[in-house]
């Protein structure tokens, strides 16, 4: 097995023991702070639920037809995402959502973008298994996240975004498991 190929399988080794680990119900306290002057800090509160799917279930066969990936059952593992959250500084009615992520070596496979409804992908890595760094590219614009598990029922989430070449917001996030 060629070099690449064990650290790849190494590094989606540890990306499925993340993903693994991530599963259950989770609540998110997020606050997203705008590098601009004048525009206010918002806060957020999530409930989170992570489902693990393994490779070749109908979720993930629906994610690689949409990125048109050639074998319908190559990525590896994943997870279906849903989430209701409420602003808390704003007066508005809950947003609810959900979003699949597949693997295949070392790119992270999405039905939807942070700020697009359109399949995108990310390049990841694992700085150790407790931690998965994510970077995505659509539109002109960047986001650099960190996911870091902290012990058995803590998240820790940061995300960097960017439009051409300068850093525009920050969303700092900390996730207490309350199920699994």
């Amino acid at each position: 097995m060629a070099l690449r190929q064990i650290i790849e399988l190494s590094t989606e080794t540890l990306a499925r023991e993340f993903f693994e680990k991530s599963v259950g119900t989770w609540n998110s306290q997020r606050r997203y702070y705008t590098l601009k002057p004048d525009v206010a800090t918002e806060e957020v509160v999530s409930v989170i639920t992570i489902e693990f799917l393994e490779q070749g279930c109908p979720q993930l066969i629906e994610l690689a037809q949409a990125h048109h990936l050639e074998d319908k059952t190559a990525l590896t593992f994943g997870s279906y995402v849903t989430w209701e959250s409420n602003y808390t500084a704003k007066v508005s009615k809950p947003t609810q959502g959900s979003t699949l992520f597949g693997v295949l070596d070392n790119i992270l496979y999405r039905d939807r973008g942070f700020a697009t409804q359109d399949p995108i992908k990310a390049n990841y890595s694992m700085t150790n298994s407790q931690t998965l760094c994510l970077r995505t590219e659509y539109n002109r614009s960047v986001f650099e996240e960190e996911i870091k598990l902290i012990g058995e029922n803590y998240r820790t989430r940061q995300t960097i975004m960017s439009r051409a070449g300068e850093e525009i917001m920050i969303g700092q996030y900390l996730e207490k498991r309350i199920t699994e």
